[in-house]
Parts: structure tokens; sequence; C-alpha cells
């Protein structure tokens, strides 16, 4: 039986319920179940549960996040080829290289902040409710984040922790 992706967090009314990202994270971390000390009756992780779990997440940082695996989640994203290589700050020729090494896994820097977008897409699309909407919220200056765009911030970890909250107190009706 596959295991597929629930992605809960996608736009409500038209979620997709199956997706081939979570075959891709059970198959990432069944190669080395030892390590991640997973039971074969907990084998059907989905990504969400990979977001939900920290010590899962530092996992997957030191090991690092296989091309394949990143391709699903950039698919995910509301960001191009180029946004992608901006935030890994590496050349968008590199991740057209990186794509034809069937074999190739990203350094834990940059597997570290692959999961950081995932994060923020995931709670993104949550508050907005659709890909559009929080696209143009990542790219509109934001009172509340010194009159940048989101966008501009979650190019380090500092930004994306005030992204975050900002995301957080719009979801709960807190504006500024």
């Amino acid at each position: 039986m596959a295991n597929v992706l629930r992605l809960d967090f996608m736009v409500k009314e038209k979620a997709p319920k199956n997706y081939v990202i979570d075959e891709q994270i059970a198959s990432f971390f069944n190669e080395d179940r030892e390590i991640y000390k997973i039971s074969p009756v907990n084998s059907a992780i989905t990504f969400d549960d990979f977001l939900s779990d920290r010590m899962l997440i530092i996992s997957a940082i030191s090991k690092g996040i296989p091309f394949t695996l990143f391709e699903l989640i950039r698919g995910l994203t509301p960001f191009s080829e180029t946004d992608w290589a901006d935030l890994l700050n590496i050349s968008t020729k590199s991740l057209q290289r990186y794509k034809t090494d069937v074999r190739f896994k990203f350094k834990p820097i940059h597997s570290e902040k692959i999961i950081e977008i995932a994060e923020v897409t995931k709670l993104g699309l949550e508050v907005f409710g659709s890909m559009e909407k929080f696209r143009l919220w990542l790219n509109t200056p934001n009172f509340a984040l010194g009159n940048k765009p989101p966008m501009d911030l979650i190019k380090n970890s500092y930004g994306k922790e005030l992204v975050l909250t900002e995301l957080h107190h719009i979801n709960h009706g807190i504006f500024v």
C-alpha cells in the first residue's frame, strides 16, 4: 500500500486528499529506520507528520534533503525556481545541475532552509486559504514587519520567525 500525503494545508475547498510527497517522505525515513527510531507500525509518515515532529526535522537536516523531495516541496510553494535559488543563496544553474544528479542531497544549511520555507508555506496556506492570496501577502509591504514584504524577511531564520509570528497573529485576528 503506497503512502500518500493528506495535504490538509492546501486550499481548503479544493485540497487534494492524496499526494506523492508522502510517499517520498516515507521512503526518505524508511531508508534508515534505526537512525530515526521509526517502528514498522509508524511507517506511514506523512508530510504533515514530518513538519510537526522537530526530531524528524533535525534528522532530515543532518541527512540532507534529496533533490527529488525538494522538487515536491517546491511544487507546493508559491516560489519560482529563481525565488528558491535566491532563498537558498545558490545559482539557478546549480539547481538545474542538481536536478540531473539522482543521488544529490542538499547540504544541511540548505536542507534547513527548505524545511523552513515549507513551514511558512503550510501556515500561510492555512491562514489565507489559497496560494494566490498567500503570494500576494508575501509580496506586499507589511506595517507589522517594518514595512517590508514578508518575502524579503524569510531569507534568514530570524525573519522567518517574524513572518510565522505575523501569520499566527493574522490567523487569530490580531492586527497591528
